[in-house]
């Protein structure tokens, strides 16, 4: 078990579309990867200012996360 904290950081367009976020996996855009984060660790976001915002998981649970994506 991995407790490590893991931040995703993400930038948005002006339009609120998801430009760049971390821990992509590599065969999924980067809306889609927001969106499965947003479902699965809603709870774990926090949004910035500029356009911006982070994801603070444990490294088990954005591996779960990538791995149901894929």
């Amino acid at each position: 078990m991995d407790d490590t904290k893991v931040v995703i950081h993400v930038r948005f367009a002006p339009n609120g579309d998801v430009t760049d976020i971390g821990e992509r996996p590599a065969a999924v855009a980067p809306q889609a990867w927001y969106n499965k984060l947003s479902v699965r660790a809603a709870d774990d976001y926090e949004p910035l200012i500029g356009g911006r915002g982070v994801f603070r998981l444990t490294r088990d649970a954005v591996t779960a996360i990538q791995q149901a994506a894929s």
